[in-house]
């Protein structure tokens, strides 16, 4: 017999909109995850800034996202900042708690609906796509319970937050894509791509100088987060061959995706996943890419990986993930990282949080490892 729908009350962060076209991995997964959730029959409110749209009912926590108005670059960590913050949090919270929500999914990335879920009870499935930072780190060691769950997006998040073993209220679930929007082509064109936020951490400019080295044409995608850094450490570099052709909706992407031949990848932080290099790799793109954070569990053998972060050292991994047949990559993702199996362990999750046990015994991702196909929906645990 099938589970009934839940009504989810879905707690996105206020840095950007949840609105194609996406800032980042970030705002293109709760996009996702909302209207998927829709698709699969829950009543889902997504609880963001006023200039977001996902097809879902929009609940507003704050008229305008934040970047435009406080851009993290200045104000991260100021009281400013922070109050703003706790102020759109605890007005979204005392609206979740009057809904009559089964459960709430928070992507929020901030302490408050932490401490305001253990407070009341609310059966709440909170996903840290981020690295451990202090204040929200203690608000997770204070509040994981059997009705507060849980996931992060790569065995790398998980051994940064609990690095001496994950515990029972929490697991790990890879972030999934809808392959139709990311459709396979089996030719490129011998163009790179690189795509993301341009800012120091995603190293746009080990991207473009690397293109310049092997002398292979660039096509730098994204919005220009961090202006100083492109004019100063990007900008030199373009020219003809290696342009910043903007920020693409997602059908312009995959298009650009399915004409190249590679994706360099460049993260220079901690990487919790790597949403860009599975988008690229559903099209038929091998990467080449720096080794940090989970790029290496997320990529592996659909690319290679760059012993330093260095042009010489890059454009020899690139050289490599060229020989990689393009079906590699995307069949790594159907296997993988489909928004079907993320949407379907985020569901065992959530019945996890709300009868205050364990989802069907087990956590879907330990039963069915990484690589594993899931078994039909119809026969899978409610």
């Amino acid at each position: 017999m099938a589970a009934p729908p839940l009504r989810i009350a879905l707690l996105a962060h206020v840095r950007h909109p949840i609105r194609p076209p996406f800032a980042g991995g970030m705002e293109a997964h709760t996009w996702h995850l909302a209207r998927g959730l829709a698709q699969r029959g829950h009543d889902v409110t997504l609880f963001a800034s006023g200039d977001s749209e996902a097809g879902v009912a929009l609940h507003a926590t704050v008229d305008e996202h934040y970047e435009r108005r406080l851009p993290w670059a200045e104000h991260h960590g100021t009281a400013r900042l922070h109050d703003h913050l706790d102020s759109i949090y605890t007005s979204a919270w005392h609206q979740i708690e009057a809904g009559g929500f089964d459960v709430v999914h928070n992507n929020a990335m901030h302490p408050l609906p932490l401490r305001q879920a253990a407070r009341c009870g609310m059966p709440m499935l909170t996903c840290l796509h981020v690295p451990p930072f202090a204040a929200l780190r203690r608000a997770v060691d204070a509040s994981g319970s059997a009705t507060q769950r849980f996931t992060v997006t790569s065995e790398h998040q998980a051994s940064l937050w609990w690095p001496s073993g994950t515990p029972a209220h929490a697991d790990v679930v890879h972030n999934g894509i809808d392959t139709q929007a990311w459709p396979y082509r089996c030719e490129g064109d011998r163009g790179l791509v690189w795509a993301g936020r341009i800012a120091p951490n995603k190293g746009t400019d080990l991207a473009a100088r690397t293109a310049r080295l092997v002398g292979m044409p660039l096509s730098i995608v994204g919005p220009i987060e961090d202006g100083v850094y492109f004019q100063r450490r990007v900008a030199p570099w373009l020219d003809e061959r290696i342009r910043h052709v903007g920020h693409l909706d997602g059908d312009a992407l995959a298009s650009l995706f399915g004409r190249g031949s590679a994706l360099l990848f460049t993260p220079r932080w901690d990487e919790p996943f790597g949403l860009v290099a599975v988008e690229a790799m559903a099209c038929g793109l091998p990467v080449a890419s720096t080794d940090r954070g989970a790029v290496r569990e997320v990529v592996a053998e659909a690319g290679a990986f760059a012993e330093r972060e260095d042009p010489a050292s890059l454009a020899d991994a690139l050289r490599c993930a060229l020989s990689i047949a393009r079906q590699v990559p995307r069949q790594r993702v159907e296997r993988c990282f489909t928004l079907a199996r993320m949407l379907a362990a985020y569901e065992a999750r959530y019945r996890a949080c709300i009868v205050g046990g364990l989802p069907s015994t087990m956590p879907i991702e330990r039963r069915f490892p990484l690589g594993a196909a899931l078994p039909a929906a119809s026969d899978r645990p409610g």
